[in-house]
């Protein structure tokens, strides 16, 4: 079991990937994770299988996208399809398994040695493990709903979620090596930030004045453009906070500033791992969810579509063995490559039904088909039809769940509706809809798609390799779940790759 490394999974809830130094932002939002990133394999074309928690988090866990584990949206965690999961393929390897932090996945608590859950609606952990300005702060964070603090919390940093899980995970840790310290870990510590509600506290409040931060390149004038889900989005927005557009600066000031109390706690936890001696035997693994749009567009949060500040999100890989770069990586992998790339580092196969490639060799040193990570795929929408404005519109059906103040869900039956899917392909992007419309950009000029260039003059050549490309996706990433039972023996790479072995 000495020879099992242990596991980290840190997950930020809602995180953009190109807030931060290392991609080029002119704030310092993450000054740790950028150094971190340094010491291991990072990429800048990391992609979510779905730009939604719960599909996406489902996607890690089991290695497959939403259309074959079947969540689709955040409530449909019960529908999870799949044979083993990343739970089931540790305990069977000797692991114990710690949780710290927002789930929103199928694993429920039950299913984890520990789990200290927190959601932005509930308290985080039980009453026992709560002190009682803990629990005072749990209260005032779910009143405040999805509301932007104009203030600074009035509640110190060991209140805030982000070090009450790093905690947690601390305790977890040390009382496992206290009884085996030959026993492998798995810790997911799961930050509900930066998710709304946007509030943060000093002195992560006053970090990155408002009156200081880089301009937005995009407002609500490009949405008429963009359709009838991103207006839609901003409406809501708009419907229960007419001070929407004055409040948006401190929005994303407060998103800034709980990114770098994020990267604050990040590093109290590596420290401690490095203090421990843990670090050479442990793979850490950076990540979020998806992303947000921070103010683009006239918005805040997420919702319509799968453009790339949603879909891209951060993704890094540090421990031993793993090959260390002060460059991004170029292949273009997915959330849904985590969990067969940890099969192949702890020396056991990948379970049937996994569609995630192992990335292993790429962070090793190791030859691989780079041909096979050319291109990323992702998928949005729970079905059906559109909703458009001509439709009769239910604004109580799109209201945030119990809330006091009239706020609202922008994950709803009309911005979600239909299917979507997407493939990126070195600066291309292709979006396309089950009803034929396709949306074609070159994000390296255009990284908010606003220049629709489907269907133009000089952009036949891009727009059929693009076509193919995500047919190509589409097909391999068919269910292959139930595998044949009599005669007919499915063949498979053991890492999943669909191109040659060099």
């Amino acid at each position: 079991m000495a020879n099992k490394p242990n596991i980290v999974i840190v997950m930020t809830d809602q995180q953009r990937a190109d807030v931060s130094a290392r991609e080029g932002f002119p704030l310092d939002t993450t000054p740790f994770l950028d150094r971190l990133a340094a010491r291991g394999t990072w990429f800048n074309r990391a992609y979510t299988a779905a730009p939604v928690c719960s599909p996406a988090r489902v996607s890690l866990l089991t290695g497959r996208f939403p259309s074959t584990h079947r969540v689709r949206e955040n409530s449909g965690q019960i529908y999870a399809t799949y044979e083993k999961d990343i739970l089931d393929v540790l305990k069977e390897q000797g692991y114990k398994t710690g949780l710290f932090g927002k789930n929103h996945s199928h694993a429920d608590g039950g299913r984890w040695d520990c789990a200290i859950p927190g959601g932005r609606n509930s308290g985080f952990a039980s009453a026992e493990e709560r002190t009682s300005l803990e629990a005072e702060f749990d209260v005032y964070i779910r009143k405040e709903r999805f509301a932007t603090g104009m203030a600074p919390t009035p509640y110190p940093l060991e209140c805030q979620r982000p070090y009450r899980s790093v905690t947690h995970a601390i305790r977890w840790i040390q009382s496992l090596r206290e009884h085996d310290q030959d026993q492998p870990f798995f810790t997911w510590i799961s930050f509900i930030e930066p998710h709304n509600p946007y509030h943060v506290p000093e002195p992560y409040f006053s970090m990155f004045p408002q009156d200081r931060l880089p301009p937005t390149q995009s407002g609500k004038e490009v949405l008429e453009e963009k359709g009838f889900k991103w207006q839609f989005a901003r409406k809501l927005v708009e419907r229960p906070n007419p001070d929407y557009e004055l409040e948006l600066p401190r929005a994303r000031a407060n998103y800034f500033g709980m990114l770098r109390m994020i990267d604050d706690q990040v590093k109290r936890f590596y420290e401690f791992l490095q203090v421990e001696s843990l670090l050479n035997n442990t793979i850490f693994i950076f990540m979020s969810d998806h992303g947000d749009y921070v103010g683009e567009y006239g918005l805040i949060r997420k919702g319509a579509e799968l453009p790339d500040i949603l879909m891209r999100v951060p993704l890094f890989f540090v421990g031993p063995g793993i090959q260390a770069s002060s460059h991004p990586h170029a292949a273009h992998v997915s959330l849904v490559d985590v969990f067969p790339t940890l099969c192949e580092a702890i020396g056991t196969s990948l379970p049937r039904g996994v569609q995630g490639r192992s990335l292993w060799p790429m962070l090793t040193g190791q030859p691989y088909p780079e041909h096979e990570f050319d291109s990323v795929y992702g998928e949005q929408g729970y079905g059906g039809l559109h909703y458009t404005w001509d439709d009769e519109i239910d604004y109580d059906q799109c209201s945030a769940l119990n809330s006091t103040h009239g706020d609202f869900d922008e994950l709803n039956t009309y911005s979600q509706s239909g299917t979507m899917r997407m493939v990126r392909k070195g600066d291309w992007k292709l979006n396309y809809d089950m009803m034929g419309r396709g949306q074609l950009y070159n994000v390296k000029e255009d990284f908010l798609e606003l220049n629709n260039l489907y269907n133009k003059a000089g952009c036949e050549d891009i727009q059929r390799e693009m076509l193919a490309e995500l047919l190509t996706w589409t097909l391999r990433m068919q269910d292959p779940l139930p595998y044949p039972r009599v005669k007919y023996v499915m063949k498979t790479d053991p890492r999943n790759y669909w191109t040659p072995h060099l």
